[in-house]
């Protein structure tokens, strides 16, 4: 069994796609196959179920994956370690986060940081906040920008950096549109439209609803907000939405305030309890590069978390 083995077999996992961890790792997906196949056969267990849209992990697998990240970890850490007598940052930094998230400019952050540590891989995910947490927590990801849904996996951290009202958003014709506030009561037998579980959004409003007594369900699921806010242009239901998402749309869309005891959108920067000196570099320069800006998680303005999701 070998490191590249194992970085193989971590980056298919990742993706549940053989030909997108192909070209993430630059080889040919036959290849990729064909060290996925040599390593199934020295352990004698298969370690992926395959379709032609995806392979998912056996059980196996699963049993394998997070031992492979932490050993990849400590061979990456040994190399870091030796270019940090160097004064280099080097290694790999993967960053997740939740589409239209707000608070921090990514894609500005992630240009800097290249510029800055050219010696550093730089990768970039994108899912529901609820799988960023898990895979801070395993190890698949160095930090993510994710909405706090609630407790998250032990062994991971979380800094709060922004926080806004959830909103309902209708269209102008719509009853709700000449209302000052819109209870949950009132919203439970209304079509409505929402993203895909996991996603920051659809946990806190399915919070919100379980709190009256009601179940959250949408008649309508997107993964992106300009879907959603078409939907609603179209008068075909509401959605609940944090405040700045009505904001891209205030001359053709309604936001109507909820109640006071609905849960906030809060934006938080999740890293694991040790970050790496790539994920150190990071956290450093998105918080204004202060020499503390890794030991202030542990102030009164983090948020400590220890139980699952």
């Amino acid at each position: 069994m070998e490191l590249r083995q194992l970085e193989h077999f971590v980056t298919v996992a990742d993706e549940r796609h053989f030909t997108r961890a192909a070209e993430l790792l630059q080889i040919s997906q036959s290849g990729l196959s064909a060290s996925i196949r040599a390593l199934e056969t020295e352990l004698g267990i298969s370690l992926f179920v395959r379709s032609t849209r995806r392979v998912e992990l056996t059980a196996a697998g699963q049993a394998l994956l997070a031992d492979s990240i932490r050993t990849l970890a400590s061979a990456a850490a040994a190399q870091n370690a030796v270019a940090a007598v160097r004064g280099l940052v080097r290694g790999r930094l993967t960053v997740g986060a939740e589409p239209c998230i707000g608070a921090i400019d990514l894609p500005a952050e992630l240009g800097r940081f290249r510029l800055a540590n050219p010696g550093v891989e730089v990768r970039l995910r994108y899912e529901g906040s609820v799988d960023q947490l898990d895979s801070v927590a395993s190890g698949l990801r160095d930090v993510a920008l994710v909405v706090v849904t609630g407790p998250a996996p032990q062994g991971v951290r979380l800094r709060p950096v922004s926080s806004q009202k959830l909103v309902v958003l209708c269209h102008p014709e719509h009853p709700f549109a000449s209302r000052s506030e819109v209870d949950i009561e009132s919203l439970h037998d209304q079509p409505m439209i929402g993203f895909q579980p996991g996603w920051g959004a659809h946990v806190l409003a399915r919070r919100a609803f379980a709190a009256a007594g009601y179940d959250y369900r949408t008649a309508m699921e997107v993964n992106d907000v300009h879907p959603l806010l078409d939907l609603v242009g179209y008068n075909l239901g509401v959605a609940i939405v944090p405040a700045s998402f009505a904001a891209k749309r205030p001359d053709t869309l309604c936001a109507v305030p909820l109640p006071e005891n609905v849960p906030h959108w809060t934006v938080a920067v999740a890293m694991a309890d040790e970050p790496s000196p790539a994920a150190t570099a990071f956290l450093d320069q998105m918080f204004e590069g202060s020499a503390q800006a890794a030991s202030s998680i542990e102030s009164s303005s983090a948020v400590r978390v220890t139980s699952a999701a």
